[in-house]
């Protein structure tokens, strides 16, 4: 189950502002019972302040009066909801420094193996730029000396399905063609 930010915070706000037992709080912020009694008693957090999980959208008002109606049930956490997430966006590949200097490699396989592959799909499979690949494909990148075609799946830049996925969208462009 996911966890609320600060969850040491959180907890000390519901012990200070609700009436839930110590059993609702420690499973919805992931600790023991013992530990959140131990936070109400004043012994392991004598100046921390509360994080208030309503302001934060974490929680919700309803939720909580639920919760201490009935002794049994469980505190869910709220779905974050951003703007990407309502217009459907992705968020951007992040790529390690390990494999950085990988990604030439990667795109120098790519469009020897699969010319057709268009720029921007390259772009979203390896997280890379259109100058990069141009300048790859140019042979006027920096390295070009020696840049060797490796498969980015074996390099960890995509994962196999990833590939496939595009590859059938390239084939189904062209048999639609």
């Amino acid at each position: 189950m996911a966890q609320p930010l600060m969850p040491k915070g959180t907890a000390i706000w519901l012990i200070e502002n609700t009436a839930l037992n110590f059993d609702q709080i420690a499973d919805f912020c992931g600790f023991h019972s013992l530990e959140i009694q131990a936070l109400a008693d004043n012994e392991s957090s004598v100046s921390m302040v509360g994080f208030d999980p309503i302001a934060s959208s974490q929680l919700t008002l309803e939720e909580i009066r639920r919760c201490e109606n009935d002794p049994t049930a469980r505190l869910s956490l709220r779905p974050i909801v951003d703007a990407d997430n309502i217009l459907g966006k992705k968020k951007g590949r992040y790529t390690p420094v390990s494999k950085r200097q990988d990604r030439p490699d990667a795109i120098a396989w790519l469009l020897k193996y699969y010319p057709e592959m268009s720029e921007p799909q390259i772009c979203r499979l390896l997280g890379t730029t259109k100058p990069m690949i141009r300048s790859i494909k140019s042979k006027t990148h920096w390295n070009s000396a020696n840049i060797k075609p490796h498969n980015p799946v074996q390099v960890g830049l995509c994962t196999q399905q990833e590939l496939d996925q595009v590859l059938a969208e390239i084939n189904r462009k062209s048999v639609e063609v």
